[in-house]
């Protein structure tokens, strides 16, 4: 019996990892769920599994999900940023899952790593942001921290074939979003719903967005140059619409080693949770009879994002966590219809030059960057947002610009 807390329970990666455990019921249980503000999803999660711990968002959703349960369940719910890291260390859970959308993800895994919890990681942000204080901690609480991500569980697995000196590349493959197709232009005119419709899989709308931009894939990456100690020179990006072959490992000899399957987050969260053994599960088998795969590189110039993930991780230090936040406000402000959608590329590349590098030493200094990232991108946010205004023809309230905010150079529509 393994006993997991599970980060980010409504979410889609949660879902899925709950429906692995109603696979396996004495296999798996559920200790400590932390959960947003979907009241009426973690309830039946509540019911369902039965944990001892429970946390949301903050003290308004803990007082209606008091007022939803019965009376025994008043001393089991906690909320806010240190709710999550009670469950993230809850004791004799043996296992957490960190499936935190964004940079919110960093801090209870870290707390988790730090009370001697093995880690199933979907939150890629820990890693873009602080991977060398990550796997240092890993090593020295000397727990095992498995990757979650479809991209990284495949090349987990892949590199199972041989030895690290022996890698010639690891391929990372990418969908290409629901833009792949667009030329540069109309990528001015997308909405967010158009952006929200990814080809293959079915995500929450933060990754749905990144995935449109290609910062997803920017994003891993980063990661996988953390997790997997690698050069980011050896580190290579496929588009691959098929969304069949979850990313590869390419040896000296020629041989190029992937991992197939259906597109279902069960799958690697399995493997992540049961590792090194395999497990049935009820899906569907790939069908290889009528199975058609197509690979392209990457347009970097269409898709900016992926060569500033690229750009910010050879920089280094503070710049990822600079990267991630600016990234994770001019998303927010895309879906808010704040900005269009070029203009997040563009958010994120003027912040990283706004922003001063330097090392990063301690989780402190990380945050204290993602904070000084996102005040500059909400800033770069209102001008764009400012900008479009004008061309309509409406008026915007834009308090948080500073006064005197220097012109931005925009990028025209047409």
């Amino acid at each position: 019996m393994k006993h997991i807390s599970i980060l980010g329970s409504t979410g889609s990666i949660g879902r899925n990892v709950l429906e692995v455990v109603r696979q396996y019921p004495g296999r798996f249980r559920v200790m400590g769920l932390a959960a947003g503000r979907n009241i009426s999803l973690l309830k039946e999660q509540i019911e369902a599994f039965q944990p001892v711990l429970v946390s949301v968002a903050d003290q308004e959703n803990m007082e209606q999900l008091r007022q939803a349960l019965p009376g025994e369940w008043q001393n089991k719910l906690v909320w806010g940023p240190q709710g999550v890291e009670e469950v993230a260390t809850l004791p004799g859970v043996d296992m957490v899952v960190s499936a935190i959308v964004g940079a919110a993800g960093l801090p209870p895994t870290v707390a988790a790593i730090f009370a001697g919890k093995d880690i199933a990681l979907a939150n890629k942000e820990t890693l873009v942001m602080a991977g060398p204080l990550i796997m240092d901690a890993v090593q020295r609480m000397k727990v095992a921290l498995l990757p979650v991500d479809s991209e990284h569980n495949a090349i987990f697995q892949a590199l199972a074939a041989g030895r690290k000196d022996d890698i010639k590349q690891i391929i990372l493959t990418a969908s290409g979003g629901p833009f792949r197709t667009f030329s540069t232009a109309d990528l001015w005119d997308v909405s967010p719903e158009q952006a929200l419709q990814h080809p293959n899989w079915s995500m929450g709308k933060k990754i749905s967005i990144d995935s449109a931009t290609l910062m997803n894939k920017g994003l891993e990456v980063i990661e996988a140059k953390f997790l997997f100690d690698i050069a980011i020179e050896k580190i290579a990006v496929l588009i691959h619409p098929q969304s069949v072959v979850h990313s590869m490992v390419e040896y000296i000899d020629g041989s190029i080693i992937s991992q197939m399957g259906v597109t279902d987050m069960q799958i690697p969260i399995a493997y992540a949770l049961t590792y090194p053994e395999r497990i049935k599960l009820n899906l569907p088998p790939l069908n290889l009879i009528k199975l058609s795969m197509t690979f392209h590189a990457p347009d970097f110039q269409k898709f900016p994002s992926l060569k500033l993930a690229y750009q910010a991780c050879k920089q280094g230090g503070l710049m990822p966590a600079i990267l991630n936040a600016a990234n994770e406000v001019a998303v927010a402000a895309f879906l808010e219809d704040r900005i269009r959608f070029p203009e997040i590329a563009l958010c994120v590349a003027e912040t990283m030059t706004r922003t001063s590098n330097g090392p990063a030493t301690s989780l402190a200094a990380i945050l204290e960057a993602d904070l000084a990232a996102r005040v500059q991108a909400e800033s770069i946010v209102c001008a764009f947002a400012m900008a479009k205004c004008q061309k309509q023809g409406e008026a915007l309230d834009c308090p948080d610009l500073p006064p005197g905010h220097p012109p931005l150079p925009l990028t025209p529509s047409t």
